[in-house]
């Protein structure tokens, strides 16, 4: 079975899938319920996660996108 996309494209792709997932398990947490909970304004959850989830987009546009130079 032939791929549209090449093998090291695919395994970029994964890659950045990844990279996604740990931006948003970065922004996770426990919720603040009915008692005041000042963790969901720290600073992992408000930048760290989605700056890396943004990273993780990139990079999957990139991957997409790469095309390997020929010999």
């Amino acid at each position: 079975m032939k791929h549209t996309l090449p093998k090291l494209n695919l395994i970029l792709i994964a890659v950045s899938v990844v990279i996604i997932v740990l931006g948003f398990a970065l922004m996770a947490g426990e919720p603040s319920g009915e008692v005041y909970n000042p963790d969901i304004f720290s600073f992992r959850r408000i930048t760290v996660g989605p700056m890396i989830s943004l990273f993780g987009f990139v990079f999957l546009l990139f991957a997409i996108l790469f095309r390997a130079k020929k010999k």
